[in-house]
């Protein structure tokens, strides 16, 4: 595997696995985050993967070195990171998002499809035709950054944001569609709203998405919506 390491601060190195934002790349971030996980290394303290890039940040004081901590951390790191060989043939886990489109649930949808001179049902179903990928958790909450949105349902942010958005809230910015985790402020066009639970503070792993997992929006009704919510809450 090739990759470089980088400094980052005073306790922390960054290994660098690319470039370009790509599944390929995204295949080797999770190759070194469940490398890190396997190997418990004592004096790491946390690892945070990134589109192309994974952030080790580790505690001096647990390092027996007579060099210095970041050459002995880039040396024990650089010796198993050689040997890893990213599995090109892995299947991703395959999510499904139920979404309810328009209406309350995506005020945005007809503002969408008039920008890109088609019909709200054209929209939902390019939307939920997708092939999408999670590349990476951040900016809230279990908040999936992901990749894959036909550009064909592109629609710039909102000029004026709104200051709450609910949680579930599907979204296009640009180029990217999103789903909300949890009520934010926010200036992206909503289409829809799911009524899965994507931030889990309670559960063992609190994000129900993880980078590199396959979502398939699922288009549902308001009645769907109802039954899939009151069974959430149980």
């Amino acid at each position: 595997m090739e990759f470089k390491l980088q400094p980052l601060g005073d306790n922390s190195v960054i290994i660098e696995l690319g470039e370009d934002i790509s599944r390929n790349i995204q295949q080797k971030v999770n190759k070194v985050s469940s490398f890190l996980d396997e190997q418990s290394f004592d004096w790491v303290i946390e690892y945070v993967p990134g589109f192309t890039t994974v952030a080790v940040f580790y505690d001096p004081m647990k390092i027996k070195t007579d060099t210095l901590p970041y050459e002995q951390v880039c040396e024990e790191l650089s010796s198993y990171l050689e040997k890893l060989d990213v599995e090109e043939g892995a299947e991703p886990r395959v999510v499904e998002i139920p979404v309810c489109y328009g209406g309350e649930f995506g005020p945005d949808l007809e503002e969408v499809a008039e920008r890109n001179e088609l019909t709200s049902e054209e929209v939902i179903d390019i939307h939920s035709n997708g092939e999408y990928i999670v590349y990476m958790i951040g900016f809230a909450p279990g908040f999936p950054y992901i990749g894959g949105m036909d550009e064909r349902i592109s629609a710039p942010r909102r000029k004026n944001p709104r200051l709450k958005i609910p949680a579930g809230s599907v979204g296009i910015a640009g180029k990217q569609t999103g789903v909300y985790p949890i009520e934010t402020p926010g200036g992206w066009q909503l289409i829809g709203k799911t009524p899965r639970k994507l931030f889990l503070p309670e559960g063992e792993t609190p994000s129900l998405l993880q980078a590199g997992d396959q979502i398939k929006f699922v288009p549902i009704t308001e009645e769907e919506f109802q039954k899939w919510e009151e069974n959430e809450n149980d």
